[in-house]
């Protein structure tokens, strides 16, 4: 029998939900997927996956994306009427565990709702009346939930032990790559020291949205004057940037080579750079304190050696595999000291490090998506119906 999941996104431009989908499709359920968009579709080209989507949301601006969701509640009943009644409901974010109260009044309270939450948003974490008002949301909303998932220990011991109305069973789901089919992970990683006169290379890969990396990073590389290379691929968040085309373009040592397809082209991009910068100061202070990003299992998987912060979750999860570049400080002066001193013994030292680590500690596989799956199937009392068998339920408000 299969697992149908309707999976609520808040971004179907975001490749982090393509890699849960892939999860929970390799796990044995069946998804569609309704949500947000705000560039692209990540699905659009899996014929086994449906897509619905409910409108246009932007970065930053918080104001319009409750503004699309209280449209999205208001038109959900009809968006998902030819949708068959699924065996649990997931919402990524908070924003769709809005809505992801209104599907369950469409489908039944009795579907399952799981709340997967991989970002602490800076106003959820605010001491005033807006932080007290929107944890009540979510202490609304989530009230009927019946699992949590997020991707760090330290989101659960900060925010959601302390601060959260939410009190409920949790599942950590690391930032994993897949290894889906032999496509990544198969080949150990190889040395890749700078050719003589070449520069060392560092990438910032991802979700870029940090001005305060950016910053840094580009005068570091000014600084060494050509010694260091700084590239940057994937999506950035124009939204947290004053012009962040002409920045790149005006940092020497700096390039940004546009997006990449994860899982498919890891290997490629990894294998061009020495170096990952796992340093975030988006929610400086909090969420940036404790995310372990998907830059990090990536970076690591193919022999990138990870720059960290010691403070933060990133620089204790490293410390304790005795792993990567650990700082005091992201400084353009430490950073500037640290590599002034690197050569081929000391980057050696290091890559050995990250080449002997155990894959599973940075590689998700099939086994995994079928436990994923397995604990959604446990959440649901009912009995699972096959898609090919099932016709479909007439919806309630």
């Amino acid at each position: 029998m299969t697992l149908q999941i309707l999976y609520l996104a808040h971004d179907l431009a975001d490749a982090a939900i393509r890699r849960r989908v892939l999860m929970l499709k390799h796990g044995g359920a069946r998804v569609t997927v309704a949500g947000f968009q705000r560039a692209g579709n990540v699905l659009a080209d899996d014929a086994d996956v449906r897509t619905i989507s409910l409108g246009r949301t932007s970065d930053g601006r918080f104001a319009q994306r409750i503004g699309a969701v209280v449209t999205a509640s208001l038109n959900l009943k009809r968006q998902l009427s030819d949708v068959g009644r699924p065996d649990v409901i997931i919402a990524r974010n908070l924003e769709m565990l809005a809505l992801a109260a209104r599907a369950s009044a469409v489908f039944g309270p009795d579907v399952p709702v799981v709340y997967e939450c991989l970002d602490i948003h800076r106003l959820l974490l605010d001491e005033g009346l807006k932080g007290k008002a929107l944890r009540a949301v979510e202490g609304h909303f989530g009230r009927n939930a019946q699992l949590l998932i997020t991707s760090s220990p330290a989101f659960i011991e900060h925010y959601f032990a302390r601060r959260s109305q939410l009190r409920l069973p949790s599942m950590l789901l690391e930032n994993k790559v897949l290894a889906l089919d032999g496509q990544v992970g198969t080949t150990l990683p190889q040395p890749r020291p700078p050719e003589l006169g070449e520069p060392w290379k560092i990438g910032w890969f991802g979700a870029i949205r940090c001005r305060k990396s950016l910053s840094i990073l580009s005068e570091f590389a000014a600084r060494m004057d050509g010694r260091v290379k700084v590239v940057l691929r994937g999506r950035p968040a124009h939204s947290e940037f004053e012009d962040f085309d002409r920045q790149v373009e005006m940092a020497p040592h700096v390039e940004f080579l546009g997006p990449y397809r994860n899982p498919e082209e890891l290997d490629e991009i990894y294998s061009d750079i020495q170096f990952v910068w796992a340093i975030d100061f988006f929610e400086e202070g909090l969420n940036s304190e404790w995310l372990l990003p998907n830059r990090l299992y990536e970076g690591s998987l193919h022999g990138a050696v990870p720059i960290a912060l010691k403070s933060t979750e990133t620089g204790g999860f490293l410390a304790q595999r005795g792993l990567g570049l650990r700082l005091d400080r992201a400084h353009p002066d430490d950073l500037v000291s640290l590599f002034e001193a690197m050569d081929r013994r000391r980057y050696g030292e290091l890559f050995d490090s990250i080449a002997a680590t155990e894959r599973d500690v940075w590689l998700a596989g099939r086994e995994d998506c079928r436990a994923l799956v397995a604990r959604l199937a446990a959440l649901n009392t009912r009995p699972i119906t096959d898609m090919a068998s099932a016709t479909v339920s007439p919806v309630r408000s």
